[in-house]
């Protein structure tokens, strides 16, 4: 098999696409923060040597680096996945942002900020200019190396195998880390707060009734 970039931003549907790689039969490798940096440091043999081992690939560091890529391994193939629109996606970042506050650094050195809140307009630019330029630049060169996929209108196994040229898989499509799954994620960990903020009132309360 050829190998096949996934090269939207992070929260695109990355971890869809990964578990399609996987479904289909490649050797996926996903998201790596160590090669992410390694890529800020200017330490590209030691990603490609990487990426030699695998297939498939999405997440980072694979979006910052398409055009290296495609000059590296002329016969592999590149899928952007988009959200519906950039606010879609700068909400949904933000939402994994409050989840994950282990991301900060990775989120730095991929976008050169760390946090969402106060840099709505600049990463909402950030996607759309990724976007335009990734088209841009497969259009110039072989446009046939390029899929665009939004799984929220509706890309699914048909435009993906008929792009690797592979056999639709028997089992459904798969959805991962939807954002009513995030949601109901979010509300679980609020719930869990409020209940131990209660806990601990009552508890003080109770103290304070003993000693009166």
């Amino acid at each position: 098999m050829s190998k096949v970039f996934g090269i939207g931003l992070h929260k695109t549907g990355t971890t869809t696409l990964g578990t399609c790689f996987r479904e289909l039969g490649f050797d996926h490798l996903s998201c790596r923060k160590d090669l992410l940096a390694k890529l800020r440091k200017g330490e590209v043999e030691a990603i490609y040597s990487e990426i030699d081992k695998y297939q498939s690939f999405e997440d980072w560091p694979y979006p910052l680096m398409y055009k290296e890529l495609a000059e590296r391994y002329p016969d592999a193939k590149f899928i952007l996945t988009l959200r519906k629109d950039a606010d879609v996606w700068l909400r949904s970042f933000h939402r994994h942002s409050l989840r994950r506050s282990s991301m900060k650094n990775a989120q730095k050195l991929a976008y050169g900020v760390a946090y969402t809140l106060g840099n709505e307009e600049y990463l909402k630019e950030f996607y759309k200019t990724h976007e335009a330029d990734v088209r841009a630049f497969f259009a110039q060169t072989e446009p046939d190396r390029l899929l665009v996929l939004c799984w929220e209108t509706g890309s699914g196994w048909d435009e993906l195998c008929s792009f690797l040229g592979l056999d639709v898989p028997a089992t459904p499509f798969p959805h991962e880390n939807k954002d009513g799954t995030a949601k109901k994620s979010i509300r679980l960990t609020r719930r869990k707060y409020v209940n131990l903020i209660n806990m601990r009132f009552q508890h003080v309360m109770k103290r304070l009734f003993a000693g009166s």
